[in-house]
């Protein structure tokens, strides 16, 4: 009977907007113009030359904006200048803030457990003037330790306000910053530590207590400054005698009432940060970056993006130890942007720490401009749909209509200013309801995760691409492109080689679009590894008067001179059959998976099948063992009903259908899974601090499963 009343209802909304789209369509036609949207987005966006039988040279034909064109012009060559120029040019402005928590309380849960909720007030500013003298103050206090110029000092911290004070003051007196991600493990925290000969540490109230034990396995340090906490005090006893703590605060004091005598300002070829990147396999390889580098990106993002002081708020929350959040919230400050920081913790209504009925940063702080990396964007996507799948049957017919009926418009350049205002107003709520640009990078975006954000969030999702070394700067989207998952042309200051990788049978001269390994050159590129001389010989070379490095990323070349990325290297696999599978591109398309959670997919050589890992969404897997009535659902343990013959099989069903559906091949769709009882997280070493999946550790942790699912 339902779907009879469905059919009705669809069958009814199709008529009334056919009548609509004939009233409205030469008024949209004449107002909004789609055809110039159209021509912008296939305009050619590279100039192709090529170097020889074997290599493609790809430069931008993007010209240089005004603020890349001021970076020039006023000789801002270090990034203690850029921060300078911003406080000479925003005085008074709003540049930091940090939304007061007021209480932390017991909230009783619908199952009767008790969980922590924050009780949270409004955002507190910094102007760029108390910026500007709080990290002169951070500065100062440093030297008044003993820090010297050019020695390093790490930072150990979650994005917060702090972090940028503290990374400003040390630019100020061209001390170089380790960068260490919040969520590495002690060894590979200690490893960073030590390698760079770090005798300072930059932490929070919350990552303290992991010093009691990385102090034993790291001698040198003698000092920890630790950002506090807006509720509890913390407790500095029980460490390891000899090193002193001190709070941010102290800090902060310490420095106002200590003058520098000595300039240290850096020059442009100083070291500014070593990074140490996340590392799929050994130990996290720390990154070396100049003022070069790093201003050489800021060049290229203000030409990539389109933002306003006057009307733009940036919510950071991305953590501040990776290249591409800093750089970004570092764009924002060159142009006046404020910036409100956030966690996912308390970002949306629904995040884990808010109180029931309360908002979250993103409703009270309305941004109108975030960075994001895939993961984010689909958990959002599968949040949007879950809330969608447990409506009404007129709400769901009502969304997929609405859904469907926008990506058509858009897709032929139009826009639907009604469904937006009716429809879309309650998804856009979900991040502040002003969002109006999103720049994606990290790792591939799905296009039917692009394509679900643009509808539903907002229609500017710019995808970029960059590594570390790369000063995460390479390629980013148009502005004006209206495809999905693509990355765009080089950016304005760097080249691309797209050179043949004969192995992998991608080669320049494929039809109909030339394959091969990216290969990125420019003033953005890293000088090489940290004390690690062996592998920067084996990944960056200069030629042509320029540092080049080798990503390893596949890329394909478009009519249009935008850039596609295909397979990586390391991710791909040849099959039994002889077909190759990019293990990589298959777990991208899988992942958007209502069921999966987190994925990796495994192909044995020796075998014609993949196999799959799958950390599932337990919500989800316990709905479809209730559809398939497994017996006793709610009281066998969570072991015995991922090891499910019924369910298992009906996982693989799932993840084949999603496969088919994301025009998956056969070969490339896995047969066999596990469902995996542990969530993978940096701590249990599965995935990197950027939670990309860490294959060697996977395999070595599954392999008696993997084994004996390839027997069976």
């Amino acid at each position: 009977m339902w779907r009879m009343e469905n059919a009705y209802l669809l069958s009814a909304f199709k008529t009334i907007s056919f009548i609509y789209d004939v009233i409205t369509y030469p008024v949209y036609l004449i107002l909004q113009q789609p055809w110039n949207k159209k021509q912008k987005s296939k305009q050619i966006k590279s100039d192709i030359t090529k170097l020889d039988d074997h290599t493609i040279i790809i430069k931008t034909l993007s010209k240089p904006t005004s603020n890349h064109l001021t970076l020039i012009k006023d000789k801002i060559d270090t990034l203690q200048k850029v921060f300078q120029y911003a406080v000479n040019k925003y005085t008074d402005s709003y540049c930091l803030g940090t939304r007061d928590v007021l209480a932390e309380e017991d909230e009783v849960q619908r199952n009767g457990r008790i969980f922590k909720k924050y009780v949270m007030g409004d955002y507190r500013w910094m102007t760029f003037t108390e910026v500007d003298e709080a990290s002169d103050n951070f500065g100062n206090a440093l030297v008044s330790l003993g820090q010297k110029p050019k020695e390093n000092i790490a930072i150990f911290a979650e994005t917060r306000a702090e972090w940028m004070i503290s990374v400003q003051g040390c630019f100020k007196q061209n001390i170089p910053v380790v960068t260490l991600y919040a969520t590495l493990g002690e060894e590979a925290i200690a490893h960073g530590i030590n390698e760079t000969e770090v005798t300072i540490v930059i932490t929070s109230h919350d990552l303290l207590p992991k010093f009691k034990k990385i102090l034993q396995l790291t001698p040198r340090v003698k000092t920890l400054i630790y950002m506090e906490d807006q509720l509890a005090m913390t407790n500095t006893s029980g460490y390891k005698e000899g090193v002193e703590i001190l709070s941010f605060k102290s800090i902060l004091k310490r420095g106002s009432e200590y003058t520098v005598t000595e300039s240290h300002l850096p020059i442009k070829s100083d070291i500014a940060i070593v990074m140490y990147t996340s590392g799929s396999t050994g130990a996290p390889k720390g990154v070396n970056l100049s003022h070069t580098n790093l201003i050489s990106t800021l060049k290229a993002f203000t030409d990539a993006i389109e933002i306003d002081y006057k009307k733009d708020v940036f919510m950071g929350y991305l953590p501040l130890a990776h290249v591409f959040e800093l750089l970004g919230e570092l764009a924002c400050l060159l142009c006046g942007i404020r910036i409100g920081y956030s966690t996912p913790l308390t970002m949306i209504d629904t995040s884990s720490k808010i109180k029931r009925g309360t908002k979250g940063d993103a409703a009270v702080l309305r941004p109108t401009v975030m960075t994001a990396v895939p993961l984010i964007l689909d958990r959002i996507y599968k949040g949007i749909n879950e809330k969608v799948s447990g409506g009404t049957t007129l709400q769901k017919t009502l969304f997929k209509f609405a859904f469907e009926y926008k990506r058509k418009w858009m897709e032929r350049g139009f826009q639907t200013p009604l469904l937006n205002m009716f429809v879309f107003k309650k998804t856009s709520a979900l991040l502040g309801g002003r969002i109006r640009f999103i720049l994606c990078g990290g790792a591939p975006l799905s296009p039917e995760t692009h394509t679900l954000i643009k509808i539903c969030l907002c229609e500017i999702v710019q995808q970029g691409y960059g590594l570390t070394e790369t000063s995460s700067c390479g390629s980013a989207m148009s502005r004006d492109d209206m495809t999905t998952g693509r990355v765009g042309a080089p950016l304005t200051v760097n080249d691309f080689m797209l050179v043949s990788w004969e192995e992998g049978s991608y080669r320049i001269t494929d039809k109909p679009y030339p394959r091969g390994e990216l290969i990125i050159g420019g003033d953005n590129i890293s000088p090489g590894y940290y004390k690690n001389p062996e592998k920067t010989k084996e990944e960056f070379f200069k030629k042509d008067g320029k540092w080049w490095f080798k990503t390893g990323d596949i890329g394909q070349l478009e009519a249009d001179g935008a850039i596609k990325i295909i397979d990586r290297k390391k991710d791909l696999v040849k099959l039994q059959g002889g077909e190759y599978v990019s293990l990589g591109k298959v777990e991208s398309q899988l992942k958007t998976c209502p069921v999966v959670d987190n994925i990796c997919v495994y192909g044995n050589p020796f075998h014609m099948y993949t196999i799959a890992l799958v950390v599932p969404n337990r919500h989800h897997l316990i709905d479809m063992a209730k559809k398939l009535d497994i017996e006793n659902v709610n009281e066998i343990s969570i072991e015995d009903l991922f090891v499910n013959k019924i369910l298992k099989k009906a996982v693989v069903d799932e993840l084949a259908a999603h496969g088919r559906k994301n025009k998956l091949e056969r070969f490339e769709i896995p047969t066999e899974i596990i469902i995996c009882n542990d969530v993978w997280t940096p701590d249990n070493n599965l995935v990197t601090a950027a939670f990309k999946i860490k294959r060697r550790e996977i395999y070595e942790k599954y392999k008696t499963q993997i084994d004996d699912l390839y027997q069976y």
